[in-house]
């Protein structure tokens, strides 16, 4: 049986529990888990949480501020070092995942080298029900890369988690964040939050490649319990964490439409706000390299750094706003623009992409989180708004909260970014409204479908109810309720288990 001779539980329930569950490793129903580790040796278990986007969202890849809450559902990892050098990885969060997933650390070698994120991705690729395994086994190829790490030993892993998946609450980021630090650990690598969060950005960029922008991995790994974790995405730039006053609480509630940020939607939505950020800077006269072999161009930019969210919505107004195509198919864009920033999508020639309001978007979002945060943290504020943003002339400070909620909701809508059951959840919310202590909601993440962050009161519990019964009513579906919170990776730190006796 393993006892904890290093580290602190933190009073986590969950924590004891994944402890309980591994001091009775021998009792699993599993035979698999049963013999994944040998008694021999010490685990090393860290703990990641999922995230609730209450600001900022899909604007996090254009340099947006956002404003994350780590939520109580974490994920687990247990890990050992192995003498052979093979990663042997076990799931307990997915029937899927039972039979688990193997493979050789040399598998990751090609002449003495780490091989190239490609190769691996389509190594992932090649059969779907072991995809899962990309964001667990890339998190040591990522290490080989970009820290020059040779793994002298493999390792076993379990995991556990109860972070669901595609409910947009970033079960990908908490799995990325739990291995990266279970992994630091127990070979002895060390490695500073941020650049921890970076490089499980890189797993999921390019070994799973799905591109996500930085906040998801920020606030598993950095977040604190019960605190908006604020976060300018330039490219990972931690502004601090935001108290959430007494009588307000945020919730979210998941709509059962399964989200996926490797989706078309947000990936020509993220694509032609590249486009977007490419004609503009030619309008604004910025220095513009082209790399042909890569479809993909370089830009000097001193004004804005490369970031649409800093560009102002009156500067995009009066100069750009009315100059960018509200469409533009990819091979017009290519033969007459070259390529975008962007590293982690392509412009398809095969495809049309909307430009006006994706690039629009995140500009207009970065205001409205600025102006959330200078409400949340000082009511006062109300009175010194810049003009044109929701509730400067009137209403509490929770009102205009909602407000901007709801602004940033129809702005995914018009982004294409919006679902049915997302739709419907966010209209509930707002025609509850303050009666039932309800102010504001919006969709999550990277939006079509998955969760909505609802904003109330924090006595407001029976209207969320109320809610999720409605919600029930009309769609047959049951909703999962968010509503606690949890501090990130760095934070739990990690624990040591060896066998007793």
């Amino acid at each position: 049986m393993y006892r904890v001779v290093q580290g602190d539980r933190n009073r986590l329930s969950d924590a004891e529990a994944f402890v309980d569950l591994l001091q009775h490793l021998d009792q699993h129903p599993f035979r698999e888990v049963r013999t994944l580790f040998d008694p021999r040796h010490k685990l090393v278990v860290s703990r990641a949480p999922g995230r609730l986007d209450v600001m900022g969202g899909i604007a996090d890849y254009s340099g947006s501020m956002v404003l994350e809450l780590p939520i109580g559902e974490a994920t687990f990892v247990a890990l050992q070092r192995d003498p052979e050098l093979k990663l042997r990885v076990l799931s307990l969060s997915d029937p899927l995942h039972e039979a688990g997933y193997e493979m050789s650390l040399q598998e990751f070698v090609c002449d003495g080298e780490p091989i190239g994120y490609e190769s691996a991705r389509n190594h992932f690729q090649v059969d779907p029900k072991q995809h899962w395994a990309a964001y667990v086994a890339g998190v040591f190829l990522v290490l080989m890369r970009e820290r020059g790490v040779r793994f002298p030993q493999g390792a076993r892993i379990l995991i556990s988690s109860s972070v669901p998946a595609g409910k947009g609450v970033s079960s990908s980021a908490a799995l990325e964040v739990a291995v990266m630090q279970a992994v630091a650990a127990a070979f002895d690598i060390e490695i500073q939050p941020r650049e921890l969060a970076m490089l499980c950005q890189k797993v999921e960029n390019l070994v799973v490649g799905a591109p996500c922008g930085i906040m998801d991995q920020m606030t598993s790994a950095c977040g604190e319990t019960g605190r908006l974790l604020a976060l300018l995405c330039q490219p990972a730039e931690l502004l601090g964490m935001i108290s959430i006053p007494e009588d307000v609480c945020f919730w979210g509630i998941d709509s059962g439409v399964r989200h996926s940020v490797a989706g078309s939607d947000y990936v020509s939505v993220r694509t032609g706000a590249f486009m977007g950020y490419r004609l503009i800077a030619e309008l604004a006269g910025l220095n513009i390299k082209q790399i042909p072999s890569e479809d993909r161009c370089e830009i000097d930019d001193p004004r804005w750094k490369g970031y649409l969210a800093n560009i102002s919505p009156a500067e995009f107004e009066k100069h750009y706003r009315d100059k960018l195509p509200e469409r533009l198919s990819g091979a017009e864009f290519l033969v007459r623009y070259g390529g975008t920033t962007d590293r982690v999508t392509r412009v398809d020639p095969s495809r049309n992409y909307a430009i006006r309001i994706p690039t629009a978007h995140p500009i207009y979002e970065h205001q409205r989180v600025k102006r959330f945060t200078e409400v949340l943290e000082d009511p006062s504020a109300l009175a010194s708004g810049d003009s044109g943003m929701a509730g400067d002339d009137q209403g509490t400070s929770l009102q205009v909260l909602g407000e901007l909620m709801y602004e940033s909701h129809d702005s995914y809508s018009a982004c294409g970014l919006n679902s049915e059951g997302t739709d419907l959840l966010v209209n509930l919310v707002r025609q509850a409204g303050p009666p039932y202590g309800l102010y504001g909601a919006k969709i999550t993440g990277g939006g079509s479908g998955g969760t909505v962050a609802v904003l109330g009161s924090r006595s407001a519990g029976a209207g969320i109810e109320m809610i999720c019964e409605e919600y029930a009513k009309e769609t047959g579906r049951q909703p999962y309720v968010f509503a606690g919170s949890s501090s990130g990776s760095v934070s739990f730190g990690q624990l040591d288990l060896e066998v007793a006796g």
